[in-house]
């Protein structure tokens, strides 16, 4: 039943318990007036068919503020289940939370109602407590009775509730059980006080009177309430890392006009704004610097505490905050396509998604309450037949113990919310996890295979040398390849137009442009055939390379990238590259190798080149591979069984990106391989592939946690509710201190996850 329900647009609404559902997954479906509804199961489809017209009325609803149903709400717990406007799970009676967060949300209505009924409840049952120390007097059943009444009536009305539609729609949940439990401690309660002839001896003491559970049914409502209240506060924090987020983007701007500069709001901004940034001030959106410099404050979003220099030309991001400089910009990403509003909505997507290790739990959960109210029916009987006198009183306390102490409240919020917490987590650090499965996936890897360029090595390359033959120049050299290569987008093309204009070398607008993958560019150049590219695309050209070949290999030698330039069919000279290596990539590795990972470099780079940058990081390497080639890299180490993520940080990576178990893409890369990758590093590091792994570590081993905390509380909670210990001891555990149990065991799982917020990356 649980596969019909879908978090895509493309759904029906149960008319019967409101529930999102798949028509194509549906468990029945039932025509009415020319028209088809769709059911979650067959218990609504039952109840629709018997009157169709109740169900199809409106629906009136506690009333909510105009801004509330616009928003989405969705489940901490089954996140496809989701709706516009907040309301309670159908399937566990959590109550929903908005599924994006925002700045606005802080004030949580359900918390608020939680609060008032846990405060009037309260005043209301600590008169009780008198009653269970053995004060009596004439009429005191009637004062209990008017005390507990408001208490179970009106405070548990929600749990009873959603108890209710457990059973109608047949996903029993934690309120079926407090729902039976305090429900019928109090039902025996009134019978007791309004009817007591009906009862027979075995139900009274020595005393020859009944016993009345008022002051218990009310306890167990206001210490569900007590969890309720602590649960819905410790939830609101989980989101704290993304309200951190949204935080960071100012409110306004400074936008640049005729003669004057205007402060205007930030949704006001349009893409080619021209915008001013003082000092201290925050960069409104993304975009590029067109006057002035200064250092900018990123940490915020990638991690990293260094400032940086921003000049001329230079990319900011929206959110970051700007130093002692002031500059002016343009904007170039507005809205949700900014970076920071990007980040927000990837981890966003990610903390609604669920890890395969949350299988573990559905397959429990869904036999767990059938199976806890056998146990509760067996307690019942066993007491009642063998137990000592007053044997139903007896059977019917421990029973209701059994309901109480094993909600499955813990065990459904093991993995979502160390999920949420650990991905959080994650932005404010600058790793973002695509969905859960890439979070645990990359706690197995034994094996990270990078790219070279822009991973391993700066990804900034500088033309160090110009090598022209006996018939051109260096200026000649230059001019007919930056000519060409202003077509490409590679970062080999880059230094050379970098080159290029720094020399004020004008350049000719390329004809016929053509990248050759893997291999170079190609194309006309005032009229003239020109090639640039390795030994590959000369051989393919019939260019003879053999006058500069010994001192290609000797540039690559020392870790440079060789070009050959040709042009109608000569060669021209050699156009060397340096990229050198990061400062973080040996101290990375090597903590990689501490933790029993194996790094591979895979590069279209020359075999020379790869062998120096390999021999300076100790890793193994493979080069001269083309971009298809580095997927089948991927899958020849996963045929020897080993489990493998990739890093990269271009389109010619993407392919491996999609085969590897976890891809892992530089957030300085380009938007196809972060599109791939099921990690994105805002800024792109190899010291954030060990953060992500790291983080990755603690967060599943933080899931183990809570799924132990889970099983062994009612692997231990039942037994002890039903008496085990009672034989030998003669202790018996009270429903109310199985209430207490209950409601915190929740908390200390919720409490668990949060210590990922604090962990050390």
């Amino acid at each position: 039943m649980a596969d019909s329900i879908v978090s895509d647009t493309k759904t029906e609404v149960d008319p019967v318990c409101g529930m999102k559902v798949d028509p194509a997954k549906a468990a029945a479906s039932r025509s009415y007036e020319d028209k088809t509804y769709y059911f979650c199961g067959k218990g609504c489809a039952a109840k629709f068919e018997a009157d169709p017209a109740k169900w199809l009325k409106p629906r009136v609803a506690e009333p909510v503020s105009p801004d509330a149903k616009q928003v989405e709400y969705i489940c901490p717990m089954d996140p496809e289940v989701h709706q516009m406007g907040p309301g309670t799970c159908p399937k566990c009676g959590m109550a929903l939370e908005p599924a994006n967060a925002t700045l606005d949300n802080a004030a949580d209505p359900e918390y608020d109602r939680m609060l008032r009924r846990l405060w009037v409840c309260a005043v209301l049952t600590v008169p009780l407590f008198a009653f269970m120390f053995g004060l009596h007097f004439a009429g005191s059943d009637w004062v209990e009775f008017a005390l507990a009444t408001p208490v179970v009536v009106w405070g548990g009305a929600p749990f009873f509730e959603r108890g209710w539609m457990s059973l109608a729609t047949r996903h029993l949940n934690m309120f079926t059980l407090i729902a039976l439990g305090s429900g019928a401690a109090y039902l025996y309660s009134v019978s007791a006080v309004l009817a007591p002839g009906m009862f027979p001896a075995s139900f009274r003491d020595a005393n020859g009177q009944l016993g009345l559970y008022f002051e218990a049914s009310a306890v167990i409502i206001v210490l569900v309430l007590l969890g309720q209240v602590l649960e819905l506060r410790a939830r609101s924090r989980t989101g704290s890392a993304l309200k951190a987020l949204l935080g960071l983007a100012p409110k306004t701007a400074l936008k640049i006009g005729e003669g004057h500069d205007t402060e205007v709001e930030l949704s006001a901004i349009k893409v080619g704004d021209r915008l001013r940034v003082r000092p201290g001030e925050k960069v409104p959106v993304d975009g590029v610097v067109l006057d002035g410099e200064s250092s900018i404050d990123e940490s915020m979003v990638s991690g990293e505490p260094m400032p940086v220099s921003k000049g001329v030309d230079a990319k900011v991001v929206g959110g970051t905050i700007n130093g002692t400089g002031s500059f002016t910009m343009r904007a170039e990403r507005v809205g949700a396509d900014t970076l920071l509003a990007q980040i927000v909505k990837m981890v966003g997507e990610a903390q609604r998604t669920r890890a395969p290790i949350q299988r573990v739990a559905d397959r429990v959960a869904g036999g767990f309450v059938p199976a806890v109210l056998a146990a509760a029916l067996i307690t019942f009987v066993v007491w009642l037949v063998w137990g000592p006198e007053p044997r139903f009183a007896h059977a019917l306390i421990n029973s209701v113990a059994v309901l109480i102490i094993a909600c499955p409240c813990a065990l459904g919020l093991a993995t979502p919310m160390a999920i949420m917490v650990g991905t959080g987590r994650g932005a404010s650090e600058g790793v973002l996890f695509r969905n859960a499965e890439a979070l645990e996936l990359l706690e197995k890897i034994d094996t990270l295979v990078v790219d070279k360029t822009g991973t391993l090595t700066e990804g900034k390359p500088k033309l160090s040398q110009i090598i022209p033959t006996a018939d051109f120049d260096e200026r000649v050299l230059l001019h007919i390849a930056a000519s060409l290569e202003q077509g490409s987008e590679h970062p080999l093309a880059q230094a050379i137009l970098k080159a290029s204009r720094e020399r004020d070398y004008e350049v000719e607008d390329a004809a016929e442009f053509q990248s050759v993958t893997g291999k170079g560019v190609r194309g006309r150049v005032k009229g003239r055939q020109v090639a640039v590219g390795n030994a590959a695309l000369m051989a393919e050209l019939n260019v003879s390379v053999a006058e500069l070949e010994a001192r290609a290999q000797t540039l690559q030698g020392e870790g440079k990238t060789a070009m050959f330039v040709a042009t109608d069919g000569r060669l021209a000279g050699v156009l060397a590259v340096s990229d050198p290596i990061k400062d973080s990539a040996a101290t990375a590795i090597a903590a990689f190798k501490r933790s029993g990972i194996e790094v591979v470099m895979v590069t279209g780079d020359n075999a020379v080149t790869a062998a120096y940058v390999a021999r300076k990081l100790g890793i193994d390497y493979e080069a001269d591979v083309l971009p298809q080639g580095k997927a089948d890299v991927v899958k020849r180490l996963q045929a020897q069984g080993k489990i493998v993520a990739m890093a990269g940080d271009g389109v010619n990576d993407a392919p491996a990106l999609a085969q590897a178990q976890v891809g892992i893409a530089m957030g300085t890369g380009t938007d196809v391989a972060m599109a791939t990758g099921g990690v994105t590093l805002v800024h792109g590091d190899l010291d954030g592939i060990v953060r992500a792994c790291l983080l990755s570590h603690r967060t599943m081993a933080n899931i183990r946690q809570n799924l132990f905390f889970a099983f062994i509380y009612n692997a231990l909670g039942v037994p002890l509710a039903a008496g085990l210990l009672y034989p030998v001891s003669g202790l018996l555990l009270s429903p109310m201190i199985a209430a207490a149990a209950m409601s915190f065991s929740s908390v200390s799982v919720i409490g668990n996850a949060l210590r990922l917020r604090s962990v050390k990356l």
